[in-house]
């Protein structure tokens, strides 16, 4: 036993004796031995010349599905997320595209009309005592010129809003 009381002990089994290792198999000639490191090169030889600097970044031009998809999600984001959706997308497609740039541009401007338009119903509602509510009707018409400008824009065709003040031109 052992000195150390509180440390337990494995009880004895009766038993075959535990195996001493023997020799290790023997590996080809080509493989490593296991455990032997290897040397890591990310790449092999001296780095190669690349494509010379070609002057600034022009972005890849959309294709004309792309250009579709995205002026139609111009049109019909602002349904969750007001004018963001189209502001997001003139931001970061205005470069590739001149169809999504006119297109996220005139959506833009039709939900930066009816931010305001909103703002003034509000201010008649509250004026009028609630009389004045019926302004919120003129927005069932707002619905469908998107609808219709989603329209438009999915068959690839430009769709200019019959009411829309241009803030962004």
């Amino acid at each position: 036993m052992s000195e150390n009381p509180q440390e337990p002990q494995a009880p004895q089994q009766p038993g075959p004796a535990p195996q001493q290792p023997g020799p290790a198999p023997q590996q080809p000639q080509d493989a490593p031995a296991y455990g032997t490191p290897q040397p890591q090169s990310p790449y092999q030889g001296p780095p190669q010349a690349g494509p010379a600097y070609s002057g600034p970044y022009q972005p890849q031009p959309l294709t004309p599905s792309d250009e579709r998809m995205w002026t139609v999600f111009a049109q019909i984001g602002p349904f969750l997320v007001s004018f963001i959706a189209p502001l997001v997308i003139w931001l970061v497609l205005r470069e590739r595209s001149q169809f999504v740039d006119q297109e996220a541009k005139e959506s833009l401007n039709f939900q930066i009309t009816m931010v305001i338009a909103q703002i003034a119903a509000a201010i008649i509602t509250a004026i009028t005592f609630g009389i004045g509510g019926i302004v919120y009707l003129a927005f069932i018409a707002a619905i469908v010129f998107m609808i219709l400008a989603a329209v438009a824009n999915g068959k690839g065709a430009p769709y200019r809003y019959p009411v829309n003040i241009r803030f962004i031109k």
